[in-house]
């Protein structure tokens, strides 16, 4: 298949950066005094998601964790006021959790030569064993803007009825305790805030299917309590709006037409179609649709490069049945440049349905509106984001806090990418530097590029000088070896 990473093994050699071996992140150098100009850095609280919590190559680790944004910056911060900066550690660097003893979710990936692989071992951080925090990172991996308020969001007793996140369990102060309230409980100085990327991203990754983003009422109401609560009583901070998730690595990576054919197996592949071809065609002379959507939808393989065929929700559905015509045809059509195939979907496209040989998914089998996002999915999803980046722009421009436009710095990131000392980072997986192995989240490197990226915001609105002990994007990995 046609996929970026497919032929990058000749470079593997390439992604040998070495992580320290007691995985410690490496710190700022102070060269000249560094200031918190009108800010006040002495205790500073972090609150998120994925990304903030130093989720990584599909997993949250150690060595991620160690590497977060907030974690850099803290570093940094501590040449200006700053104090210990602490986060609720996973027990090993496979990645992964434990629930009563039962997996939940996979390791981390590693790059293999060819691709993506879980990386070998057993994770051996279990839920239940709670941590008590509160913690200077209060991201947890899974938080949509509503959780932050839930009160229970971290009881064990609700986790055992899958009504909790496992993360915050094992971090959380109480049973009773909700992230805003151990966030407040440490008496904050400094919050930094990126809220909303979850609940955009959770629809996306699912296909804009099963799971859907709230409505911008229920945005608004969950990020304004927050943000209300916090500006109020939290004199300095920072607050990011949200990326468009859908220009990322893990939507742009899996090219639509992926499937190689000889003749023969073209030929054969459109024997199957034939008769769905010629009802499309028929339907169309009755005017149940126009000639074009009929076009749109005839499924017809060539020697050469294919597109993959999809289900598409948004086709008219033709059901003949009430006129007496046992006929209702499938909405599916090949893949156009206009569809997003998810990264997940490249390990099962040319694969068989149970064994069956004339079953292959992505040709004589559609793939579900799981797999694919469509081009009216993509933007509806863009649609969402820009309701709730209004509404984060404007609680932000009340709170008097800094903002950091998280959008534009991701848009010339996935468009042209961004230099940062000697190294100019691209939205390509494995090659491009930023992105790790999920397509999502930042690598070390990444974390880095955001962190200065962040400080340098914090800097135009508060006077403070933060960007003068920026770190070394080269001190920070793009990869972790299998075994660490």
């Amino acid at each position: 298949m046609k996929i970026k990473y497919l032929l990058l093994s000749l470079v593997i050699i390439t992604f040998t950066a070495c992580v320290d071996d007691d995985l410690e992140a490496p710190g700022a150098a102070e060269a000249v005094e560094i200031t918190p100009g009108d800010a006040d850095f002495s205790r500073m609280v972090a609150m998120g998601a994925t990304m903030t919590a130093g989720y990584t190559d599909n997993a949250l680790f150690q060595a991620g964790q160690m590497n977060s944004y907030p974690n850099i910056m803290a570093s940094v911060m501590m040449h200006a006021g700053g104090g210990e900066f602490t986060q609720p550690y996973m027990s090993d660097n496979v990645g992964g959790l434990l629930v009563g003893g039962q997996p939940f979710g996979g390791p981390r990936l590693y790059f293999d030569g060819a691709g993506p692989a879980p990386v070998p071992g057993s994770t051996t951080t279990e839920a239940t064993n709670v941590m008590p925090g509160p913690y200077s990172n209060m991201a947890a991996p899974g938080v949509n803007a509503v959780h932050m308020l839930a009160p229970g969001y971290g009881s064990m007793a609700a986790l055992m009825q899958g009504m909790a996140n496992p993360y915050y369990v094992r971090m959380a102060s109480s049973d009773g305790a909700s992230i805003i309230t151990d966030a407040l409980a440490q008496a904050p100085t400094f919050v930094t805030i990126l809220s909303g990327f979850s609940d955009a991203l959770a629809s996306a990754t699912d296909g804009a299917t099963s799971v859907a983003m709230g409505t911008q009422g229920d945005f608004q109401f969950a990020f304004g309590t927050t943000m209300g609560t916090l500006s109020q009583l939290v004199p300095y901070g920072v607050v990011s709006n949200i990326p468009d998730v859908t220009n990322n690595a893990f939507f742009n990576t899996v090219g639509h037409d992926v499937v190689p054919l000889d003749a023969a197996t073209a030929a054969l592949l459109n024997g199957g179609f034939a008769q769905y071809n010629g009802a499309l065609a028929l339907v169309a002379s009755f005017g149940f649709m126009t000639e074009s959507e009929a076009a749109a939808r005839t499924i017809n393989f060539v020697e050469g490069m294919n597109a993959v065929v999809i289900d598409d929700g948004d086709l008219t559905t033709i059901d003949l049945t009430p006129l007496g015509i046992p006929l209702v045809l499938p909405n599916m059509r090949h893949a156009t440049a206009d569809d997003k195939i998810l990264l997940s979907t490249a390990a099962i496209i040319g694969t068989t349905v149970g064994g069956n040989p004339t079953l292959i998914n992505g040709l004589s089998v559609p793939l579900d509106d799981t797999r694919v996002l469509t081009a009216n999915e993509v933007a509806e999803i863009q649609s969402t984001i820009a309701g709730y980046n209004g509404t984060i722009n404007g609680l932000a421009s009340q709170s008097g806090w800094a903002m950091f436009d998280a959008y534009s710095f991701f848009e010339e990131l996935n468009s042209v990418g961004i230099s940062s000392g000697d190294f100019h980072m691209t939205a390509d997986l494995v090659m491009g530097g930023f992105y790790s192995l999920d397509g999502i989240h930042p690598t070390a490197r990444g974390n880095a590029v955001l962190a200065n990226a962040i400080m340098e915001a914090i800097d135009a609105h508060y006077g403070s000088n933060l960007s003068d002990a920026a770190v070394d994007a080269g001190d920070y990995p793009t990869n972790y070896p299998p075994n660490m």
